[in-house]
């Protein structure tokens, strides 16, 4: 089976390669492309995908949610599905909210909802447990009925104290992620 993953970041695209060196009998041919952050450059990149017989995003997530007080398959560096999304948009004064979309989950991993929204999220009104992005919603909107996503859990919302974001993810292994797809 031909399976392409998208990773919004170099970062992301990096890591799942890594973790696909180490396996040493891949049941599956890979291609991993780096679609870009955001709405728009998930949506170009979903345009203009090469055959495939399952696409996957595959990327970091940050989970509404003190770690400490979550469930251990939520901690830090966790593989999660995303099996619904939903849109939160602010642009130019206006709010606008996308009808949640759903998805049969297609992993045997923890699955979690999603809140896509134009900037980055930094309220603490939201569900414990939600995960927060730039991209989930238009995959799911755009995807084919095979396709899915899977989050690595990187931080913690609110942040209690500033992070440097790339140093704070250098530690992250996209394995536990990747074997999960093998078992496809």
């Amino acid at each position: 089976m031909k399976i392409i993953i998208l990773t919004p970041m170099e970062i992301e695209q990096k890591k799942v390669l890594n973790a696909l060196s180490r396996i040493t009998t891949l049941k599956h041919t890979y291609e991993v492309k780096v679609s870009g952050i955001g709405r728009e450059s998930t949506a170009k990149a979903l345009l203009n995908l090469p055959t495939n017989d399952i696409c996957v995003l595959m990327g970091f997530a940050a989970v509404v949610g003190k770690e400490v007080h979550l469930p251990a398959y939520l901690g830090m560096g966790k593989p999660i599905e995303i099996r619904t999304s939903s849109l939160f948009g602010y642009e130019g004064g206006l709010f606008e909210n996308g009808k949640p979309i759903h998805s049969d989950p297609k992993l045997k991993l923890p699955c979690l909802s999603s809140l896509t929204s134009d900037k980055f999220v930094r309220t603490t009104d939201l569900d414990e447990g939600t995960v927060i992005n730039m991209e989930d919603y238009t995959f799911m909107y755009l995807k084919k009925p095979q396709d899915f996503i899977v989050r690595i859990i990187s931080d913690f919302l609110p942040h209690e104290t500033e992070i440097d974001f790339f140093e704070h993810v250098k530690a992250i292994d996209f394995m536990d992620g990747v074997l999960a797809l093998e078992q496809i």
